[in-house]
């Protein structure tokens, strides 16, 4: 079965040509998947996709054109595609629903602790023979209220590393975990949760009721200089409301591993290139603002499931049978 991969990097050629049965025929595709894009899937039974391609009713149409059957998400979250046209036009969807969520979680807090011991800051004084201390004041986490929103996969592995940190946990989510509840977190209301939280992080899928979920009147009822974490999407935050709780200092620290425009940015080296999205060159110039690329996942292992669970889907599909990980069959 011939399958047309986009948005493909080295890595993800190495992870199926390691994992992937060879009865899979990939094509690598370096460009993401829009409507100007599709034609490149001329010939294929199926398509494999990531985080920041296009799958809106348009470019779904113009695949079932192509008499593409088959969309295999090599992720776990589905806001950008069109389910209802999905289902409409007969193309089956698959995602990877956990790969290495310890990957996330670790990433996330890898974020809390360079951001309130200020590392990063560390790292490049040493280099330029700055021993001095000032500016570099942190606090323990041990005995802070972290609030989690989100206490899927990912939100409990953070749970449970933070927990081991000796925070205090209070939680948000539509459904419980009797773990964490062993844990010892809490389930309150968001409005308590924002108010009494001292760090918050972001472990949600992206949804209607979710997008700017963190905007001026969420920011406003947070604690003062609180630390507000992204490894989750972009969208959950509004970026504009985030920039003016920095700039009256509501947020004392920022750590971004998603981006609401992050399409044209992220997974791209563009150090020669000029960036025209102000919004984000603002968030830049804050010194409590720690931004990596997408990198939350980036790992041997998460990678190596990735390319598993992914060709497993592509593998079910030709033989007509499911895996457990379909959105639409």
């Amino acid at each position: 079965m011939k399958v047309a991969v986009y948005s493909a990097k080295q890595y993800d050629q190495d992870g199926f040509s390691r994992w992937a049965d060879t009865s899979l025929q990939f094509q690598y595709l370096d460009t993401r998947l829009t409507a100007d894009s599709v034609k490149l899937a001329a010939g294929c039974h199926a398509i494999c996709v990531f985080v920041n391609d296009e799958l809106n009713e348009q470019v779904l149409r113009q695949l079932s054109e192509l008499g593409i059957e088959m969309v295999a998400l090599r992720c776990a979250g589905f806001n950008n595609v069109d389910i209802a046209a999905a289902k409409e036009l007969g193309i089956r969807i698959a995602r990877v629903p956990a790969y290495s969520p310890e990957a996330v979680a670790e990433h996330t807090v890898g974020m809390i602790l360079c951001l309130n011991r200020k590392l990063h800051k560390a790292y490049n004084r040493v280099r330029d023979d700055n021993f001095a201390l000032d500016g570099l004041l942190g606090f323990n986490l041990f005995g802070k209220t972290v609030g989690l929103i989100g206490t899927g996969r990912i939100g409990l592995a953070t749970a449970r590393i933070l927990r081991g940190f000796g925070c205090e946990l209070l939680c948000h989510d539509t459904t419980l975990s009797n773990t964490i509840l062993e844990l010892g977190g809490r389930y309150v209301p968001l409005a308590d949760l924002y108010a009494q939280s001292d760090i918050i992080s972001l472990h949600c899928p992206l949804t209607p009721d979710t997008r700017h979920m963190i905007n001026h009147y969420s920011i406003g009822s947070m604690k003062d200089g609180v630390m507000l974490i992204n490894t989750s999407r972009g969208a959950l935050i509004d970026t504009k409301a985030v920039i003016s709780g920095l700039k009256n200092r509501k947020i004392g620290y920022l750590g971004l591993d998603v981006y609401e425009q992050e399409a044209d940015l992220f997974f791209e080296n563009l150090s020669d290139q000029m960036i025209d999205d102000d919004i984000f060159q603002r968030l830049l110039t804050f010194p409590n603002v720690l931004i990596t690329g997408h990198q939350a996942f980036f790992t041997k292992e998460a990678l190596q499931e990735i390319s598993q669970i992914t060709s497993d889907n592509l593998l079910a599909f030709a033989s007509n049978t499911e895996t457990g990980n379909e959105l639409v069959n």
